[in-house]
C-alpha cells in the first residue's frame, strides 16, 4: 500500500455536502479511500468496528449533525486512548467562535468553513490533500 494514502472518515449529514466532497475528490484526482459516517455516532461505530484502517487516517467533521454533534464526537473521541490522537479537521458552516474555540480545545487539526462556491470547496479540498501529502503522520 502506498504510504501517502489517507484513511479519511468524513462525517457529514447533508447528502449534497457528501456528494461535493466526492466530486471535489474526482476533480483533484485524490483516490484516498473514503469512508462516510452521518453523525458522530456512527463516527464511532465505524472507527470502533475498525472499519476504517488506522495508519494515516485522518476524520473530516462536520459540527451541525443530528443525535450527535461534532463537538460531542470530539469529546468521546479525546475520551478514548484508541482514538484519542487521531487528527481531526473540521468542515463546517459554523463561523461561530465558540465553535472554533471548543474545537481548538479538543485538539482539532484545524477548522475550516465550507467554502459556497463548488469551485472554491474544490480549492480547499486540493490544498486539504496537498497538506496531509506532506504531513509525517503514523
Amino acid at each position: 500500500m502506498d504510504e501517502k494514502v489517507l484513511n479519511i472518515l468524513l462525517v457529514e449529514d447533508d447528502q449534497v455536502d457528501v456528494m461535493n466532497v466526492r466530486r471535489a475528490f474526482e476533480k483533484n484526482r485524490i483516490v484516498n479511500p473514503l469512508f462516510i459516517a452521518g453523525d458522530g455516532i456512527e463516527a464511532l461505530e465505524i472507527l470502533r468496528g475498525g472499519l476504517v484502517p488506522a495508519a494515516r487516517r485522518i476524520v473530516l467533521l462536520d459540527l451541525n449533525m443530528p443525535r450527535m454533534t461534532g463537538i460531542e464526537f470530539l469529546r468521546e473521541l479525546r475520551k478514548d486512548p484508541m482514538f484519542m490522537h487521531t487528527p481531526v479537521v473540521v468542515l463546517t458552516t459554523s463561523n461561530d467562535d465558540r465553535d472554533k474555540i471548543e474545537a481548538y480545545n479538543l485538539n482539532v487539526a484545524g477548522y475550516l468553513i465550507k467554502p459556497v462556491t463548488f469551485i472554491d470547496f474544490v480549492e480547499l479540498m486540493a490544498s486539504l490533500n496537498k497538506y496531509w501529502t506532506l504531513v509525517e503522520l503514523p
